[in-house]
């Protein structure tokens, strides 16, 4: 783990340290860009890993900001309950600029838009998980109570 952090995962310790949780930010040596490679690197299981996604409503095109467990599949019809309407997977460009991280480092705190946030019930199977610091190499270990508390997100049933 390296000792200083990029531009992008400062940015993430800074909003981390606002909670006063004391959650710190690690750059691994190898990627977690995906779910299985976060896992792998980390050393846990895949389950762990939250995989913060952008969603955007298919009528009115507002973005969404569901965080799943890793080992999870993001069911959208479901997420049409939730929301009132369905949802659709916005390209990259759209991902960018609605949250400020590319796809594969998106933090589920710290982006340039406020976004209504939905978090997989399945997370709290474990006592810690591991999230996305603004790259595919910086992630930040948590409980599933402070990812609650920190993104004020809802708890649902994603699959």
């Amino acid at each position: 783990m390296a000792e200083t952090l990029g531009k992008s995962a400062a940015k993430i310790q800074e909003e981390l340290n606002k909670f006063g949780l004391e959650l710190q930010v690690v750059t691994m040596q190898d990627s977690t860009r995906t779910c299985v490679e976060a896992a792998t690197t980390i050393g846990c299981e895949v389950g762990q890993i939250v995989k913060s996604m952008i969603f955007r409503g298919k009528n009115t095109g507002i973005p969404v900001l569901i965080v799943a467990s890793g080992d999870n599949r993001i069911n959208e019809k479901k997420m049409k309950e939730y929301l009132g309407e369905a949802v659709s997977r916005p390209d990259a460009n759209f991902v960018q600029e609605t949250t400020g991280f590319a796809i594969g480092g998106i933090p589920p705190i710290g982006h340039v838009n406020k976004l209504k946030c939905f978090i997989d019930s399945d997370l709290f199977r474990y006592n810690e998980v591991w999230a996305a610091a603004g790259t595919p190499f910086d992630v930040f270990r948590l409980s599933p109570d402070q990812l609650a508390a920190i993104t004020q997100g809802q708890i649902i049933d994603v699959k």
